[in-house]
């Protein structure tokens, strides 16, 4: 049936090709009489998942032909919204709220064009067809209007209410959390309508805010029974009789440098230095396909998850903790198997010989970054004592991220180097400090060593031909960098070479602007203009790393691409990947890179939305007091304020009471009409803390003078 739709499908989409009946359409491919219902099957599903149309008067066509277009629909909370094409060379389309019908939050869709781009405007469209509903079960908050109730939607991109009849409540009270399952879908000019199926609390209740994110955006938080059964099957131990069957690094001095508080740890490193001042860095990757094999009910929900998902209070693992934080983990001074990768590196940064294997470890020491950090940069005496047979090997691992830093930049590759928000809660959830995580030598230690060892396997297994998951990121598009382009003008800034940009044109104007009030904003604008970096099937070069290979293979624990390229490494390292397998890979790869870039999308929008609610939770502490900020954005609406620890908050244009103030678009400010008051990106100001809402994610200030 799959080849069969794809020669339907691609017959359809010709040139030559005219709008055809039913019965036109099988006479023109000769389809016998005994397969016409297989035919009309195919058609049927090739309709259903937005591949054809068909129009009113029943003809087959392709979209494009039809001016229409399949993809993602992405609301937003003011109640327009884009839907994302599926195919990665069309631009988003804007749909009005009048041009919705009907459609949800992250429904597939199809989509008329209305309106062609034009200019820095996108094509605008209206959706005439809801192929696939992707919330049939929706997280809010419950009240009640007389005879009937209605649930709000936590998540700020679905809109509208969900009615629930009095009967379907389960007893709910107001402004408890509760999941609704809906049984109508929404109408224009109708609200959707459902039963309540799960409470999950009070909206005060310890952890419900966290828990209600991750029934928001679908993160299975509890594993399925047949998967605990699998974990009781796993040893607590290594088994004596496989160590034969791998090279044994036990006496090798290896290490991990991880948080303070990380459980699952993938990697560990080791260094040495061999003849000719060749540094011998050895990266060694917990062997978790040794425990997850193919098609077992762990390993079909380890692919369901795609990845760990990470929040100030909790962790949702790709994996069962007896894995994650266990048998998988290289916990200090256990024998683990693990996945190696020698590379012998010379003094320029270039991986002159290679080996890649499976092995048997046992690591001398848990480090933290922050201990490797005081000893590095702040010569930490007790630590240096306590840690003394490893300080030659970390200072060699010093020089050595320095020497591979050096060259990913004279080659090009962007380093953003964003100071990341660490939030820390008490034991009920609550945020009790927000504060700037800065990334230290310890961590481009690590960074500058995965990056390497991920270049080397993706290279390596490139040239064997063989199919593997790629992690690609495309050439950004020139009309954003156009848009950019004009955005960096009013700070002195110009990108070069647009045309056919090259990565190095981008790092340049963030070395130019290091330092600068405007450098974060300039950065996080740059990145927005940037493609999004993805899992594919096929082989392309990384734009961001200007890396001509790459693949994701240092974190099988928390990511399911990791997982099964060390599936595919194994089997072609053991001599068993033969034909049969090459099909099956080639089969299932491209649907795996999907689904995986999708629930690595999914991962970040509920972090994302996390931390947003506990920034707001926070500053509802500090309402009425005074901080000083950088104006990090302007819009026509007001400004954008962003404080010390990275909290954001909006300085409504309403508020701004002295003068009646006018958007300059082209040059990125606020004017006063009379004073002529000028507020640009990157100027400091004072603001006072107005409101604070977790439930919205919205922080307000007002600007405010000395006193």
């Amino acid at each position: 049936m799959k080849d069969r739709k794809t020669r339907i499908e691609a017959f359809i989409n010709q040139k030559s090709y005219h709008p055809l009946l039913f019965d036109e359409l099988a006479v023109v491919l000769d389809v016998p009489s005994e397969d016409r219902e297989l035919f009309r099957c195919a058609l049927e599903e090739l309709e259903a998942e937005g591949r054809i149309i068909k129009t009113r008067k029943n003809r087959y066509a392709a979209l494009k032909k039809m001016g229409v277009v399949a993809g993602s629909f992405q609301g937003h909370e003011r109640g327009f919204g884009f839907v994302v094409p599926d195919a990665d060379d069309e631009d988003d389309l804007f749909i009005s709220s009048e041009n919705i019908n009907g459609a949800m939050h992250g429904d597939r869709v199809l989509v008329r064009i209305t309106k062609h781009s034009s200019g820095e405007k996108s094509a605008e469209g209206e959706i005439i067809k809801i192929l696939l509903r992707a919330n049939k079960r929706v997280v809010g908050v419950f009240d009640r209007s007389g005879s009937f109730g209605f649930v709000t939607p936590d998540h700020r991109k679905i809109k509208g209410d969900i009615f629930v009849p009095i009967d379907k409540t389960m007893g709910a009270k107001k402004h408890q959390k509760v999941v609704v399952e809906i049984t109508r879908w929404p109408e224009p000019n109708r609200n959707a309508e459902g039963h309540i199926i799960e409470i999950l609390g009070g909206e005060g209740d310890k952890g419900v805010d966290v828990l209600s994110i991750i029934k928001a955006y679908n993160i299975p938080a509890e594993f399925p029974d047949e998967v605990l059964k699998d974990v009781e099957k796993v040893p607590e131990k290594i088994s004596s009789g496989e160590i034969e069957n791998r090279r044994d690094l036990r006496n090798l001095t290896a290490i991990t440098i991880d948080g303070e508080d990380a459980r699952d740890l993938d990697d560990a490193v080791s260094l040495e230095i061999i003849d000719g001042g060749i540094y011998r860095l050895g990266v060694h990757i917990a062997d978790v396909t040794h425990y997850v094999t193919e098609g077992s009910a762990l390993d079909k929900e380890a692919l369901n998850r795609g990845t760990s998902v990470y929040f100030p209070d909790r962790v949702i693992p790709m994996l069962p903790a007896e894995l994650s934080n266990g048998i998988c983990s290289l916990n200090a001074n256990e024998d683990r198997f693990a996945f190696s990768v020698i590379m012998d590196i010379d003094n320029l940064g270039r991986v002159v010989n290679h080996d890649i294997f499976e092995s048997v470890i046992n690591v001398s020491e848990r480090m933290t970054y922050t201990d490797v950090y005081n000893i590095l940069e702040h010569n930490d005496k007790e630590l240096i004592q306590r840690y003394k047979p490893l300080i030659p090997m970390l200072e060699q691992m010093k020089d050595l991220a320095l020497i591979l830093g050096k060259k990913r930049k004279i080659r090009g590759a962007i380093d953003f180097d964003f100071d990341e928000a660490k939030i820390i809660v008490d034991e009920n959830g609550k945020p009790i400090e927000i504060k700037k995580y800065k990334i230290t030598i310890a961590n481009k230690i690590i960074e500058e060593f995965m990056l390497l060892c991920n270049e080397t396997v993706s290279e390596h297994f490139y040239w064997l031909n063989i199919p593997f998951v790629y992690r690609i990121h495309e050439d950004p598009d020139i009309e954003k960098m156009e848009i950019l382009n004009k955005f960096l003008f009013n700070f002195g800034y110009k990108i070069k070479g647009i045309n056919k940009i090259h990565p190095r044109a981008l790092q340049d104007v963030i070395e130019k602007a290091k330092g600068s009030p405007q450098a974060r904003m300039i950065g996080t604008m740059m990145l927005r203009s940037l493609q999004k970096a993805r899992y594919s099937f096929e082989h392309d070069h990384h734009f961001g790393l200007a890396a001509g290979y790459y693949s994701h293979f240092t974190a099988p624990i928390r990511r399911y691409p990791d997982l099964v390229i060390h599936r595919i490494m194994k089997e072609y390292i053991k001599g068993v990947f033969d034909e049969t397998r090459n099909e099956h890979y080639s089969e299932i790869l491209p649907e795996i890179a999907k689904h995986c870039s999708q629930r690595e999308k999914n991962a970040e929008e509920a972090e994302r939305d996390c931390d947003d609610m506990k920034k707001a939770e926070y500053m509802k502490s500090y309402i009425g007091e005074v901080f000083t900020g950088i104006i990090s954005n302007i819009a026509s609406f007001g400004m954008f304020v962003e404080l010390d620890n990275t909290i954001e908050g909006l300085v409504r244009l309403s508020s701004m009471e002295d003068d009646y103030y006018r958007y300059d678009e082209k040059h990125y400010c606020l004017i006063g009409e009379r004073m002529r008051k000028t507020y640009r990106i990157g100027d400091m100001v004072k603001v006072l803390v107005i409101r604070s809402s977790p439930e919205t994610r919205q922080i307000d200030f007002a600007l405010t003078d000395e006193k």
